[in-house]
C-alpha cells in the first residue's frame, strides 16, 4: 500500500495551523483542567477518585493511541484525526454536564478515546509534509503550542472557576475543535491505496481491562477490602497474560512486541514512560498542594504547572541550537538527568514557600523532559519509512501517555495511603475501616476545594510530600534509562548512512 500526504505549498502552513490547533486542544485540556481539579472535587465530592479525573482520560487515550496510529497508516491521516476530534468534542460537551464524580469520569473516558487520535496523528502529519531537516524547526513550533496552553490554561481556568462554572473548562475546546475539523476536511488531500487489514481491537480491550483493574487496585486501595484489592490485581494479571498472548498472535498488534526488542525504541520509550510518571505529579498534585495546603487561589496555584509546561517547549525551541554544539547523546542524557534534579526541589516545599522559588523544580523537570522527548521523536521519525512512521511515532506517544496514566494512578494511591497514615498519626481519624477512610477523604476533598482546617491541611501536606518522594524515584529511573539510549546523530536524518552511537 502506498500513501502520501502532500498538500500544496500554499496550503501547507494552513495544515500546520490545523495541526497546532489539534495539539492546542490536547495541551489546554491538561493545563486548564489540572488547575481547577481541586475545585471540581470540592463541588462533586469523591476525593478518593481525584486522580481518576486525569487517569481515566489518560487510560483510554493510551489504549487507543497506537490503534489510531496504525489506522492512520492504513486508511490515511485525515479520516482518523477528523473522526477522533469529533469524538473528543462530544466527550468535552458531556463532561460539562456531569452531575457526580462517577459521571465525570465516564465522560472523561469517552473524551480520552477521541484524544487518542489527535496527538499522535497530528504529529505524524507534520512528519509527512515536512522534510527531515525541516522537522526539527516544525517540532519546535509544535512544542510552542504547549507554551501557549501553559500560559492561557491556568489563567483561563482560574478565571472560569471564579467567574463562571467549572463546566466551562471543558466547553472552551468546542469552538476550537469545530474550526480544526473544518480545516482538515478542506485543506488535506491524501492519495491512499486501501486494502483490508486486521485491527487489534481485542488487544486494545485487554489493555484497557489490565491497566484499568490495576489502577482501581492502586487508587482505591484505601477504601477497598483486602479481598477486593486482590480480585482487581488478579484481573489485571490475567488481562496482562492474555494481552501478551494476543499481541504475539495478532497480524497487526496494538503493540508490536518486536519493536521493544530494538534498543533505540525500547530505551527511549522506557525513559519517556518514567519521566512522564514523575511529571504527572506536577500536573495533578502541585495545584492541589498550593490550593489545599498553602491556600492560594486557583489562578496562582497554576503557576508551578505553567512553569513546567513553558520550560518543556522552551527546551524544544532551543534544541536546534544545542544540537549544533553538542551531540544527541549528550543532549538526551542531559535532559534525562535534569528531571531528578528538579524533583529534589519539590521535597523542600512547605508553608510560606515563595511562588517563584516553587517554580524552580517544575522548570528543571519540564526542560529536561522537553529535551528527552524531542530528541527521541526526531531520531525515531528519521529512522523509519512512511508506512511505519505513524506506528513508531504513536509508540513514543503511547509510552508518554501510559507513563502519565500509571503516574497518576500510583501517585493517587500513595496520596490516599499518606492521608490515612498521617491522619492516624495525628489522631484526625477514628479508625482505618473503609467507612472512616471515606469520611476522612471527603473531608480532605473539602480542604482541596478551599476549606481551612489546619489539622487536615497538615495531613495533606505530609501526604503530598510522600508523593513528591515517589516522583523523585520515577525521575531517577528515567535518567538511568536515558543513559542507555543509542543515539543517531542529526546529520544521519537527511537520508544518508546512519551512525549509531552506543
Amino acid at each position: 500500500m502506498s500513501s502520501t500526504t502532500t498538500p500544496a505549498s500554499s496550503r501547507r502552513p494552513l495544515v500546520l495551523l490545523c495541526i497546532m490547533l489539534s495539539l492546542f486542544m490536547s495541551a489546554i485540556e491538561v493545563t486548564i483542567v489540572a488547575t481547577v481539579l481541586p475545585q471540581i472535587v470540592g463541588k462533586l465530592g469523591g476525593f478518593a477518585l481525584y486522580s481518576w479525573i486525569a487517569a481515566g482520560f489518560l487510560l483510554t487515550q493510551t489504549a487507543t493511541t497506537v490503534i489510531f496510529g496504525k489506522l492512520s497508516d492504513i486508511y490515511g491521516r485525515k479520516p482518523v484525526i477528523v473522526g477522533g476530534t469529533i469524538l473528543f468534542l462530544i466527550g468535552s460537551a458531556l463532561c460539562g454536564f456531569a452531575w457526580s464524580m462517577t459521571s465525570l469520569i465516564a465522560f472523561r473516558l469517552l473524551q480520552g478515546v477521541g484524544a487518542g487520535s489527535m496527538q499522535p496523528v497530528a504529529v505524524t502529519i507534520a512528519g509527512d509534509i515536512y522534510t527531515p531537516r525541516e522537522r526539527l524547526r516544525v517540532q519546535a513550533a509544535l512544542s510552542a503550542v504547549w507554551a501557549a496552553a501553559a500560559i492561557v490554561g491556568p489563567f483561563a481556568g482560574g478565571l472560569i472557576v471564579e467567574r463562571l462554572s467549572w463546566a466551562w473548562v471543558f466547553w472552551v475546546n468546542i469552538p476550537v475543535g469545530i474550526v480544526t475539523v473544518i480545516g482538515f476536511i478542506f485543506l488535506m488531500h491524501e492519495d491512499i491505496a486501501h486494502k483490508k487489514h486486521a485491527i487489534d481491537y481485542l488487544g486494545a480491550s485487554l489493555f484497557s481491562i489490565t491497566v484499568g483493574a490495576f489502577m482501581i487496585a492502586l487508587t482505591q486501595s484505601a477504601t477497598l477490602s483486602t479481598s477486593e484489592i486482590l480480585a482487581f490485581v488478579a484481573i489485571s494479571a490475567a488481562g496482562a497474560w492474555l494481552f501478551i498472548i494476543v499481541e504475539r498472535q495478532a497480524k497487526e498488534p496494538m503493540i508490536a512486541l518486536d519493536l521493544w526488542g530494538d534498543k533505540l525504541l525500547a530505551s527511549a520509550n522506557g525513559a519517556l514512560l518514567f519521566g512522564m510518571m514523575a511529571l504527572a505529579g506536577i500536573t495533578l498534585y502541585l495545584p492541589l498542594y498550593f490550593q489545599g495546603v498553602l491556600g492560594y487561589s486557583p489562578l496562582l496555584a497554576g503557576f508551578p504547572l505553567s512553569v513546567m509546561l513553558v520550560s518543556w517547549p522552551l527546551a524544544s525551541a532551543v534544541s536546534g541550537r544545542i544540537l549544533r554544539h553538542f551531540s544527541m547523546r549528550s543532549t538526551l542524557r542531559f535532559g534525562g538527568l535534569l528531571i531528578p534534579v528538579g524533583a529534589v526541589f519539590l521535597l523542600f516545599l512547605g508553608p510560606g514557600t515563595n511562588l517563584v522559588l516553587a517554580g524552580i523544580g517544575p522548570a528543571l523537570m519540564g526542560f529536561g523532559m522537553g529535551l528527552l522527548n524531542i530528541v527521541s521523536v526526531i531520531m525515531v521519525q528519521g529512522s523509519v519509512q512512511w508506512s511505519k512512521r505513524g506506528s513508531d511515532t504513536a509508540a513514543l506517544l503511547f509510552s508518554r501517555t501510559l507513563g502519565n496514566t500509571l503516574g497518576a494512578a500510583a501517585l493517587g494511591a500513595i496520596l490516599n495511603f499518606g492521608v490515612v497514615l498521617y491522619a492516624k498519626a495525628q489522631g484526625a481519624t477514628e479508625g482505618a475501616t473503609p467507612e472512616h477512610v471515606r469520611a476522612l477523604l471527603t473531608s480532605i476533598g473539602d480542604i482541596a476545594g478551599g476549606g481551612a482546617d489546619p489539622a487536615l491541611q497538615a495531613v495533606l501536606n505530609e501526604a503530598l510530600h510522600l508523593a513528591f518522594w515517589a516522583m523523585l524515584v520515577f525521575s531517577a529511573f528515567a535518567a538511568a534509562l536515558s543513559l542507555f539510549v543509542p543515539v543517531r546523530e542529526l546529520e544521519s536524518l537527511s537520508g544518508g548512512v546512519q551512525t549509531e552511537h552506543v
